[in-house]
């Protein structure tokens, strides 16, 4: 459920506590990022989800961190495809080193802008 419209209906109806976003299936990033804004403006949860049979691409990975997601979903690591995203998660953890840092207990209300 990654459509604007819907997430704004659930909001209003107090109907969903979280989003879980699979970026294909929403249009283009910048779709993607509002949609994830919405849902962290109501104290929704965000899991980044990947594509069954998806490509050996860590694009998931890069936005779950940019988005401050609380969570990704990219299946078990015995899969070349979703151990690109673990090993990318990797990385930017290096690379970030210590001003990396894990939203914790606050991951639903975590600044995305």
């Amino acid at each position: 459920m990654s459509d604007p419209e819907r997430i704004k209906r659930a909001v209003n109806e107090y109907t969903c506590n979280a989003l879980v976003l699979k970026a294909n299936q929403v249009g283009t990033v910048t779709e993607a990022i509002e949609v994830v804004k919405q849902a962290k403006d109501a104290h929704w949860g965000v899991m980044v989800s990947h594509r069954s049979g998806d490509t050996e691409d860590s694009f998931i990975a890069d936005l779950a961190v940019g988005a401050s997601a609380g969570q990704i979903k990219a299946g078990a690591p015995c899969r070349g495809e979703c151990l690109t995203n673990y090993n990318q998660l990797l990385r930017i953890e290096g690379e970030l080193g210590s001003e990396g840092v894990y939203a914790g207990e606050n991951w639903r209300t975590v600044n995305t802008s």
